[in-house]
């Protein structure tokens, strides 16, 4: 009997929902693995380097080339839409008004984390091994990864400071407002690195455009019915992540750019949760699982392995240490600096991204997005464990 590939995308599908679900919820890992880092983690175990590689057979009838760009177009949208919502959320004019605390905060807590992430990838060009991409330069590599390890995922931090029971607290507010200024950094730095001298003319054109159409979508977006709001801002991005990609720019740097530009009260903040929350739920685990298939063990598994390691001490080590100094600069309470950088560690969603286009650009080789993949994972299934107890032995009124 002849299988369809409609049906073996369904069984794909199948696949992607149910096993990180039965993983998480039978194997209890919310604790230290909230459901989005194990749907990582089991696209990593699902892809070419581990299922692939024990059942070759299996694993080259249901990702075959046609599933797999299914599987590609539903992922690529579904991240448009989570790191426009990002950029949406973006709290720029809170950040602004505490710009002196926020500003200094936010830079040692990138900088440090990115300084000892470019040293980490300095020391990986060192080893031989072809952890750089073929059409990188060194100092795009080495940036790139400083910046993979200095990340900090604004979403997925959203989603802790509520299991926390933190984020409209005084304290989950200045947390964000560090986090969205970092985040602007990163995409910053991931221009500057994507920046095509040959394609020059094209991307000063697109920024123009953007910045003319932008102005306009912003008064657009606030003269027109609420419930019209969203569809609008969903062309918005398609537009933007579009001329982004023509440009030569990716288009994920286009989609963030596209939220970033709007304020973020002109949508409902519960609705705003509510979509976030739907997208997570119903169509990123397909980007999980597509991230995954793209993992490999060329260099073998104690390589990698030990690659991912020396990224994740230079990410944890460098984090923790620039908030520390931000803390003993501005005077801030004993032990809310190690609260602070323990929260800032999540990565997972934005690092991933971040990686995936790095790899889109050639400008790291899939060993390296391997290693980047599982220094993103260690790094946010570190955070709830530290944080928790540290939160119990606070005041209440935190």
């Amino acid at each position: 009997m002849t299988i369809s590939i409609t049906e073996v995308y369904l069984i794909a599908m199948l696949i992607i929902f149910t096993v990180p679900y039965l993983v998480w919820r039978l194997g209890r890992t919310e604790y230290f693995a909230p459901l989005v880092v194990v749907q990582i983690l089991c696209g990593i175990l699902l892809g070419p380097g581990v299922l692939g590689a024990a059942f070759p057979a299996y694993y080259n009838f249901v990702f075959q080339p046609d599933v797999i760009r299914m599987l590609n177009g539903v992922a690529t949208w579904a991240v448009m839409i989570f790191v426009w919502i990002a950029g949406i959320e973006l709290d720029l004019k809170s950040a602004w008004k505490n710009r002196g605390e926020t500003g200094s905060t936010a830079a040692l807590a990138l900088t440090t984390p990115l300084l000892l992430g470019c040293g980490a990838a300095w020391i990986l060009l060192q080893t031989g091994h072809a952890w750089m991409g073929p059409d990188a330069a060194e100092w795009q590599f080495i940036l790139g990864i400083g910046m993979a390890c200095a990340v900090t995922a604004l979403p997925i931090l959203v989603l802790f400071l509520e299991k926390l029971e933190i984020l409209r607290t005084p304290l989950g507010q200045r947390i964000l407002r560090y986090a969205s200024l970092d985040d602007i950094a990163i995409w910053a730095v991931l221009a500057a690195i994507l920046l095509d001298w040959e394609r020059i003319g094209r991307q000063a054109i697109f920024l123009v455009i953007f910045a003319a159409i932008a102005f306009a979508v912003r008064k657009l977006l606030t003269r027109i019915p609420q419930r019209d709001r969203w569809y609008a801002g969903l062309i918005w991005m398609a537009f933007a992540a579009l001329v982004a990609d023509w440009s030569g720019l990716h288009y994920m740097v286009g989609a963030f750019l596209a939220g970033a530009v709007i304020d973020r009260d002109t949508f409902d903040e519960a609705q705003m949760d509510l979509l976030r929350n739907h997208i997570l739920l119903a169509i990123m685990p397909v980007f999980f699982l597509s991230t995954g298939l793209r993992t490999e063990w060329e260099a073998g598994g104690m390589a990698v392995f030990g690659a991912a390691a020396l990224l994740l001490v230079a990410s944890v080590a460098g984090k923790l240490a620039g908030v520390k100094l931000a803390g003993l600069a501005l005077g801030w309470k004993k032990g809310e600096a190690s609260l602070i950088g323990w929260l800032l560690q999540t990565k997972a969603l934005i690092m991933i991204i971040f990686a995936n286009i790095l790899l889109d650009r050639d400008v790291i080789t899939n060993d390296a997005f391997t290693a980047c993949l599982l220094m993103a994972a260690g790094s946010t299934m570190l955070t709830m464990p530290f944080v928790a107890p540290m939160l119990k032995k606070r005041a209440p009124d935190g």
